[in-house]
């Protein structure tokens, strides 16, 4: 169902749990309810207490995973940020996805972040500039830490245009258990850096794309903190384009 295009509100603003989760919690915590109710009255003490831990640790668990914390980009142009927390899982020479329509005659560096079960996932942009291209592709489910995910698993790829003409890649890739990638902007649409725009759930990986040039700052194994860590810089050349805020509300997709 599409959503509208952020409204560059401020962090604070946003709820403490993304939208998106809001039924899955809901559900987990009635759930939670019924069967720790329904274990007291037939089953009495222990099973009680015990459905009712278990229920309500999972309750838990699913405010946890759907949580949205506030964050802090860093200044400065040409900064390039994680898309996602988790660790990253590649950093080095890869080409783009073809439905991407990037260059590949060009040197392409990809940062892929993956994301755990217990991490936040609520995905940023990387770079702030106008979204020249959102591309979904159906695909398999492998686990989304393997490098072959990027070829085959699902994914939702994103094309981001710099205020200085740099093109940087997005693409938001379902893992093993993760069977919905939300992206909620659409062509058009024009983001700052670190601005909140999708979200996958569970268990999956993002993947960026660096034009050549850019240095690239991240390294196999490190944390990531979407939004505020740095994980590289885009090169200084050309003049700035001018990027101008679309006639109509861009729309974004869930899939």
């Amino acid at each position: 169902m599409p959503v509208p295009t952020p409204q560059h509100r401020d962090e604070r603003d946003y709820p403490i749990i993304a939208h998106e989760g809001w039924p899955i919690v809901a559900a987990f915590v009635l759930a939670a309810g019924v069967l720790t109710g329904g274990a007291w009255a037939l089953l009495g003490s222990p099973a009680g207490p015990l459905v009712g831990s278990v229920t309500g640790l999972l309750a838990m668990w699913a405010v946890w995973f759907f949580r949205d914390p506030a964050r802090t980009a860093p200044a400065g142009a040409g900064v390039v940020v994680s898309p996602a927390d988790g660790v990253c899982c590649h950093a080095g020479p890869a080409q783009p996805p073809a439905e991407l329509g990037l260059d590949s005659a060009t040197t392409w560096t990809r940062v892929s972040v993956f994301m755990n079960v217990f991490n936040v996932h609520v995905n940023r942009a990387p770079v702030g500039g106008e979204v020249e291209r959102v591309e979904y592709r159906p695909g398999k489910f492998f686990n989304a830490s393997f490098d072959k995910a990027s070829e085959h698993n699902e994914r939702c790829g994103m094309v981001i245009r710099t205020p200085e003409g740099e093109r940087v890649g997005c693409v938001q890739i379902a893992g093993l258990v993760a069977r919905r990638i939300v992206c909620r902007v659409g062509p058009g649409a024009l983001l700052r850096t670190g601005e909140r725009y999708g979200l996958i759930r569970f268990g999956s990986r993002v993947d960026v794309y660096l034009p050549e040039g850019a240095e690239a700052r991240a390294r196999v194994g490190q944390r990531m903190v979407a939004g505020e860590t740095v994980i590289a810089a885009l090169p200084a050349r050309g003049a700035p384009a001018r990027v101008e805020a679309p006639a109509a509300a861009a729309q974004g997709a869930e899939v």
